[in-house]
């Protein structure tokens, strides 16, 4: 068994065409939950869905978010409702008496849905409802996606970090502000000042996740701050990194990253913007993969592969990859 570490959608797109290279139903994925938003009363998990969409072959592949062919007409509605209302569109969080009150899993990252700032496809939303309605019945998030990869026909476990909330503040010079404003409302503009991942010191990884860490790890390539910080800020989960095979594919080639804020974001909490900002933000990782193109030298092991990734044929090469560096530090791969 190898365990696969998901946010944003690096790791979805290398488990792309993996399945050549590791048999999914023992290819757990543990999904940042850093990142989920309570948006108009139902419960939005980015991470965990893209990941869900992309195993269950229902992804819109050319945004990586939502579901291929999806309608938007609630979307639509609700601005034009807003708009006719004279109502602000952007991101309204609620109050704050209303954060923290109620259901825990949504804590610190409530917004209202008036105009709301995220695009949720009807299809999408409908699984949003499901999932909301499943945890008022009283269901750990665990066992929600559980039910949900059921009926997605999905045959890859998919884990939720944590059955606590933990929500990842960006604090800028405009103020802090749930990471989903910062990314998807304002496209990561406002300067960064810190990150912080509130919650995580009342939080712990589930059963299923340290049992899934036993086995070797990877890390896919994702944001090392948002992505994975989350799951780091647990005790917990840093520590089962500490004592088990873990391998790293760089979302940088030397100072370039492939999308997103990595960069911005690492080096607004101490890290070189790099390849070797990476490696010391993952003083866990036993080794890395990096592009062939990435000459940074690392004092751990190295396999090099192009990492572009887009294809299914490009997740099946990294993958090969990422064998071969377990491979170099004696993990066993069952």
């Amino acid at each position: 068994m190898v365990t696969f570490l998901a946010g944003g959608t690096g790791t979805p797109k290398l488990l792309r065409g993996a399945d050549d290279v590791f048999d999914p139903a023992e290819t757990p994925v543990v999904c940042n939950t850093g990142d989920d938003v309570e948006l108009g009363g139902v419960l939005v998990c980015p991470d965990v869905d893209t990941t869900l969409f992309a195993e269950g072959d229902v992804l819109d592949r050319e945004t990586w978010w939502g579901i291929a062919d999806d309608t938007t007409e609630t979307h639509e509605e609700l601005h034009r409702l807003a708009d006719a209302a004279g109502l602000d569109s952007g991101p309204r969080y609620l109050p704050n008496e209303a954060q923290t009150s109620g259901r825990e899993i949504a804590r610190w990252r409530r917004f209202s849905g008036v105009a709301e700032f995220m695009e949720l496809g009807d299809r999408d939303r409908a699984l949003h409802v499901t999932r909301t309605g499943l945890l008022n019945e009283g269901r750990t998030l665990t066992e929600v996606t559980r039910t949900l990869c059921d009926a997605l026909g999905v045959e890859r476990p998919v884990l939720p970090m944590s059955d606590d909330p933990v929500a990842s503040i960006v604090h800028t010079d405009e103020g802090a502000m749930h990471f989903q404003e910062f990314w998807v409302h304002r496209r990561a503009d406002p300067a960064v000042e810190r990150v912080e991942f509130r919650g995580a010191d009342a939080a712990a990884p589930t059963d299923a996740v340290l049992d899934a860490l036993d086995a070797p790890v990877v890390i896919g390539p994702s944001n090392p701050v948002t992505s994975l910080g989350p799951m780091l800020a647990m005790d917990a989960f840093r520590e089962a990194l500490e004592s088990t095979p873990v391998v790293a594919v760089s979302p940088f080639v030397e100072e370039e990253v492939f999308s997103g804020p990595a960069g911005k974001l690492l080096a607004a909490t101490g890290y070189e913007a790099s390849t070797a900002g990476v490696a010391e933000a993952y003083p866990f990782a036993d080794a890395f993969v990096l592009d062939e193109a990435d000459g940074t030298d690392l004092e751990r092991p190295v396999v090099r592969t192009d990492t572009t990734l887009g294809d299914p044929e490009d997740g099946e090469r990294v993958c090969r990859a990422v064998g071969e560096a377990l491979e170099t530090v004696g993990a066993e791969v069952t």
